[in-house]
């Protein structure tokens, strides 16, 4: 044996902080990241250079947040963002309580000020963990570079596992500096999914007692994985569904039983059948007041089956006859497979009526005038796109009209701010669902209001080419308030006047984006054939009436029964 046999192994090579959260981003497979840099998180920045990630600069760190989230939502993986200490961090809040109300996992790395300075106001300090506590799921003050890896790791495990969240990682620059030869790991602890079969038991039995059952589906079906599941489910039962604002997909919108969106602005036929069930087969969702209207007279001859990962949520709002708590997707497996074993359920009686009702309530299309009805668009946007359509929805009129009347194959087909309701997501909500899924076809649909708020974004859909569909819906205003304050506050239409709104068209052109108007109806199908055959990225602008109101309305504060309906 020689000598250089007994050679000591040679100490590995010194890391900084920065140098190991880029490697840790890498080896947990993460290849896109949404951030801006700045002072407090540079070297970070540094170490980008010549890795494997390929980083998004958007320009706006709300953009990143909101980017990060849809890229999450549609990938099925965890998103990240990254921003600076201060401005840079506190402009991330939004996109973290988004994701935080649609339970949507994320990671938000920000650099802060270095810890030897911490707590005297240095320049763009704030205390970033502090300012998100009531947003995030978990959040993480690294204080050495050693324990860089175990925190990413940990934070992404987080993210991810459970009811997802986002988690914050927050990075001192003296952290970033640092050397160390040193790598925690995170040990990530095992989960076994397991099956409380006395509350699945307790579920058949309730079903095979009720004659008017309905499946109230959640997004939590999507987010749990289980979307296959619940859709054997339907078809082993032939129980009619309805679906929240983020389940819409989760059964096709179009595929028989389904009856549609329940709650404030969803279809008669759907509210009235959790009016009348005796029922609710609860799947993943939270009976939030937009769904359920009056919570004291929702659903008032209906017991409860409740099933959801997030015990808290079980008997929050409403109280279940039955709550089967864990994984989504196994609780609902074993259902089906006791429901298959039995005999069928004698509810036909039941599913004609909801039948009946659907086709009776059916939307209308014939609106008069030659001016561009925007259901219309959105219906024929949806079915010439098929089932590669994706809707990436900002917030107003245009979102429920889309919800109300675009075709949704799948839940990843629908991605829009539900629990928070933020204007602006649509723009940078597209930007992260397209490089999450590059073959769909990815449509952001936006108001001219929200569409403001975060325009600067055609910059960066201009410099990766991303080739995102643009419907711009243009009602010269702040269309549901517009619309609330019409019913609701005897026609004193305050501050919500938009018809100083720039040219939409000469904007998206001044950022090199490819764009065109439509305000007739017969303009439609033509363009509704140029935006989707369009190479790269591609806008269009569609003018509608400023007093087209979304119905069906449930009145704030009424009963899902108490709908008005417009002409």
């Amino acid at each position: 044996m020689t000598a250089a046999a007994f050679k000591p192994q040679a100490e590995a090579a010194p890391q900084s902080g920065a140098r190991l959260l880029v490697s840790t981003l890498e080896r947990l497979g993460v290849e896109v990241v949404f951030g801006y840099p700045g002072g407090a998180i540079m070297p970070v920045y540094d170490a980008l250079a010549g890795s494997k990630l390929k980083h998004v600069l958007v320009r706006h760190e709300q953009g990143a947040a909101f980017a990060a989230d849809a890229y999450a939502r549609m990938s099925g993986r965890v998103g990240v963002c990254m921003a600076t200490s201060g401005p840079g961090a506190t402009n991330l809040i939004t996109g973290i309580a988004n994701a935080m109300m649609d339970s949507v996992p994320m990671v938000c790395i920000t650099g802060n000020v270095p810890q030897g300075v911490m707590g005297t106001d240095a320049f763009q300090e704030i205390d970033i963990l502090g300012v998100t506590l009531p947003i995030v799921k978990h959040s993480i003050l690294v204080r050495d570079a050693a324990e860089v890896p175990a925190a990413v790791e940990e934070a992404f495990h987080i993210a991810a596992s459970g009811r997802p969240g986002p988690v914050l990682v927050d990075l001192p620059k003296d952290v970033q500096f640092a050397q160390t030869t040193e790598d925690f790991g995170f040990h990530i602890p095992n989960a076994t999914p397991t099956v409380d079969h006395d509350a699945i038991a307790a579920a058949e039995a309730a079903i095979r007692a009720a004659r008017k059952p309905l499946v109230y589906i959640g997004g939590g079906v999507k987010i749990g994985g289980a979307t296959q599941a619940v859709r054997d489910f339907v078809r082993a039962t032939n129980i009619p569904q309805v679906s929240t604002l983020n389940a819409l997909g989760t059964v096709p919108t179009d595929a028989p039983g389904m009856l549609g969106m329940l709650g404030m602005h969803g279809t008669r036929a759907a509210n009235e059948a959790v009016q009348e069930a005796d029922l609710l087969i609860v799947v993943g969702a939270r009976f939030d007041d937009r769904a359920t209207g009056k919570l004291a007279e929702f659903a008032p001859n209906a017991g409860v089956v409740h099933f959801d990962i997030d015990a808290s949520e079980v008997g929050k709002l409403r109280a279940a006859n039955v709550a089967v708590v864990g994984e989504l997707k196994t609780g609902v497996e074993a259902l089906t497979q006791r429901m298959r074993a039995g005999p069928a359920l004698d509810i036909q009686p039941w599913t004609v009526d909801c039948a009946r009702a659907a086709a009776a309530g059916a939307h209308r299309y014939d609106a008069p005038g030659e001016g561009v009805y925007a259901p219309a668009l959105l219906k024929e946007i949806s079915e010439a796109a098929g089932d590669a359509f994706v809707a990436a929805c900002d917030v107003g009129q245009h979102q429920m009209w889309a919800a109300q009347h675009c075709r949704f194959a799948s839940p990843e087909a629908h991605i829009t701010s539900g629990g928070l309701g933020a204007m602006g997501f649509g723009l940078p909500a597209g930007i992260g669902a397209k490089m999450a899924r590059p073959e769909a076809t990815v449509v952001t649909i936006a108001g001219d209001g929200g569409f403001m708020m975060n325009i600067q974004e055609l910059a960066t859909l201009k410099r990766y080419g991303v080739p995102l569909k643009i419907v711009l819906i243009d009602n010269s205003s702040l269309g549901l308030v517009r619309q609330w304050q019409e019913l609701f506050f005897a026609e004193n239409y305050s501050e919500i006047d938009l018809s100083d709104n720039p040219d939409f068209v000469k904007v998206a052109e001044a950022f090199g984006i490819e764009a065109f108007r439509i305000d007739r109806r017969d303009q439609v199908s033509e363009g509704v054939q140029r935006l989707l055959a369009a190479d790269g990225p591609c806008l269009a602008h569609v003018v509608i009436d400023p007093r087209d109101n979304v119905w069906p309305l449930v009145p704030p504060g009424k009963s899902n029964a108490e709908m008005m309906e417009g002409s």
